[in-house]
């Protein structure tokens, strides 16, 4: 994957939460047989590597490590690399599976060949981890999820939270003794990831309070110590020498992107980027030609003063100054959404699922732009919960109007997100509920914002929304040039098609004149954009990439039935294919004869 005004959203809402799903065990999906076959051997050691980390297991649904902070060592780098090992053995033992098995292989082997690619990534002699600090991430996001998804009771979940706070001094000494020259950027993200900590914590205390938890005095204790060892943390971190280049080299951006399963080059990926560029500035053009018109504005008015004429045209209404009013009109839009679906049968969307929407906890604000999506715990039983987050302030009203609210559930919720991941969280594959199939995750988004429109979700409004998507949606032409820089340290990835120089010494300074050339967004929002690129290299490209890839899918897509049956035929297909890279759903289509003849 933050809020002025409030500690966290948690308050009475979250606290309350029912429960939704049964935290389960690791058992469920090993096969108990003595006599396992090497593909059952493969889930296993599988399953063994994306359970090393506590975190992964509190965000996948497994019951255990829930005690436990991910706290680094060297010894812990050797177990992750030796279940990552057994998983590429595994995969070497299978004999003939079938085509299915085969993707799955594929997908596991590719997360194990990930795994040692990441530890052994490194600048200068230097690993990547030892240059980007994350303790404020590893101790909240864990601490989080058992707050706010775990159904267990009260007791049960304060115990796990109390030990994992009893954990913070150590990893913050171990994060500490790791980093060397970690990045200037890097280290103001954690800072100020940090900085909020006291309040999540302060939560704690008073959820604590309130269901009368019988270990207050040592959840104090220890809420006392983390708060102390989190200002020596930040003294040493303030006290390390930095480094400004975060660049990973063109080998390995071509391997991670490789990793990743996506089957094109930078250079594809960047040719591809620029005919986007094209694509959505004719359109923009047209559609601003006729809001001119409609709206008896001058009609040489610019796209950024459209922008901000429709945004204070359809400002949210925020009765009071109170921003919680905000929620409750997405929490209307989400259900104005379902209503439209249903009328037509677009989507089978599963019974046996549920969507929060709260407001971004501060302590992830400075990764969280606008707004995001937690998936569902995939491993759990029970009713698959998406969490949508929304960054707000008064700031960021802007990035919340009457035209981008619904854009944004679109995106994050049914049809998109949510609707895409639930539905792979019920897959009977192991790996295809888990696997991180990002350009399929975007493309299915980023397809469904245009395809909602062309529906006429927005009826009169669809010029108005269709501008301000399309400004929005600009952004990931930004993302794939500004990752391939960050990624490269090439600034000829930045030239896409709008007029920015590219000057300056610092990397954040170029990538952000184009991100606000393309976009509009405002300072805050550009400035968050640009901290998760930074981290993240390779999913911020996912989001074109995917939208190219899925919109020639659909293209492809065979269907003997009229335009809408042949809509709600590919839907199914794409979900039911659980999470896999688009050139596996599309080798998938092809071995099923669901793509045209002159199709490849």
């Amino acid at each position: 994957m933050h809020a002025a005004g409030q500690k966290i959203l948690l308050a009475l809402a979250l606290l309350a939460l029912k429960p939704c799903a049964t935290i389960i065990g690791p058992e469920a999906f090993i096969v108990q047989d003595l006599q396992m076959t090497p593909f059952d051997r493969l889930n296993s050691a599988y399953l063994e590597l994306i359970s090393h980390c506590p975190n992964a297991c509190v965000e996948l649904g497994l019951n255990q490590q829930l005690d436990r902070l991910p706290i680094p060592s060297e010894a812990d780098d050797a177990a992750l690399l030796t279940k990552a090992s057994a998983v590429l053995a595994a995969a070497d033992a299978c004999g003939d599976l079938s085509f299915d098995q085969a993707q799955d292989r594929q997908l596991m082997r590719m997360t194990a060949e990930r795994t040692h690619f990441m530890h052994n990534l490194s600048k200068l002699g230097r690993r990547r981890d030892q240059s980007l600090p994350r303790a404020g991430e590893q101790i909240s996001a864990g601490i989080f999820l058992l707050m706010s998804r775990d159904p267990r009771p009260n007791a049960e979940r304060l115990d796990n939270i109390l030990n994992r706070l009893a954990d913070v001094p150590a990893l913050l000494d171990a994060t500490l003794t790791r980093l060397e020259r970690p990045i200037a950027r890097w280290v103001s993200i954690e800072q100020e990831t940090l900085e909020e900590l006291p309040g999540l914590f302060s939560t704690i205390a008073d959820w604590a309070r309130s269901t009368g938890y019988a270990r207050q005095d040592a959840l104090a204790q220890h809420i006392g110590a983390a708060n102390e060892a989190i200002q020596h943390y930040l003294r040493g971190l303030t006290a390390l020498p930095t480094e400004q280049d975060f660049t990973l080299g063109e080998a390995d951006a071509r391997q991670l992107v490789a990793l990743s399963g996506i089957n094109l080059s930078l250079e594809a990926i960047h040719s591809h980027t620029r005919a986007f560029v094209q694509d959505t500035l004719s359109v923009l053009e047209q559609t601003r030609q006729r809001l001119a018109a409609k709206h008896s504005l001058d009609p040489d008015i610019s796209q950024d003063d459209l922008h901000q004429y429709l945004n204070r045209e359809f400002a949210v209404s925020v009765p009071e100054g109170r921003l919680q009013s905000v929620i409750e009109r997405y929490q209307q839009e989400a259900e104005r959404i379902l209503s439209f679906i249903d009328a037509q049968r677009l989507f089978e969307i599963p019974g046996d699922q549920a969507m929060t929407i709260m407001r971004t906890p501060e302590f992830m604000a400075p990764m969280i732009p606008a707004g995001a999506m937690m998936q569902p715990a995939a491993l759990a039983a029970g009713t698959k919960v998406s969490q949508i987050y929304l960054t707000l302030s008064e700031s960021l009203l802007d990035e919340h109007t009457e035209l981008g609210i619904p854009v944004m559930m679109i995106h994050e919720g049914i049809p998109g997100h949510h609707l895409q991941l639930a539905t792979a969280s019920g897959h009977d594959s192991l790996v295809r509920r888990v696997f991180p199939a990002m350009e399929l995750a975007e493309g299915w988004t980023t397809m469904l914002e245009d395809y909602m429109l062309d529906l006429g979700y927005m009826g009169d409004l669809t010029d108005e929304a269709r501008f301000i998507a399309k400004r929005d949606i600009s952004r990931i032409s930004a993302r794939v040039a500004i990752d391939l820089y960050f990624m490269t340290g090439q600034p000829h990835y930045l030239e896409i098609g709008y007029p920015v120089t590219t000057d300056s010494d610092d990397p954040f300074i170029n990538a952000g004149r184009l991100l606000k050339a393309v976009t509009g967004f405002t300072d805050g929002r550009v400035q968050a954009e640009l901290n998760w690129y930074s981290q993240e290299a390779g999913y911020p490209l996912s989001y074109l990439v995917g939208n190219v890839l899925m919109w020639q899918l659909k293209r492809d897509f065979k269907h003997d039935g009229t335009e809408l049956e042949r809509d709600r035929a590919f839907h199914r297909e794409v979900l039911t294919s659980g999470n896999l890279p688009l050139a596996m759903v599309r080798a998938r289509f092809a071995r099923r004869g669901l793509l045209q003849d002159n199709a490849s």
